[in-house]
């Protein structure tokens, strides 16, 4: 009796959390988040031989980046 009422609230909940966050440009640019991670910032166990190509960063200036 209670259950259905209760699953039906859970399903409207789950609804608006995703239509905030993709009104909030949550799912904007998935790619350019993906790949600033793989990009070599010259610090950390690889060595750093190769800076952060400066394009990249320019195009993803918009996500925000740990220690900048």
């Amino acid at each position: 009796m209670v259950l259905i009422p209760v699953a039906l609230l859970m399903g409207a909940v789950g609804l608006c959390a995703f239509l905030r966050s993709v009104r909030a440009g949550q799912f904007r640019d998935l790619d350019c988040a993906a790949s600033l991670i793989l990009l070599n910032d010259g610090g950390g166990a690889s060595g750093g031989d190769r800076p952060t190509p400066h394009r990249e960063r320019q195009r993803c200036k918009g996500v925000s980046q740990v220690g900048d």
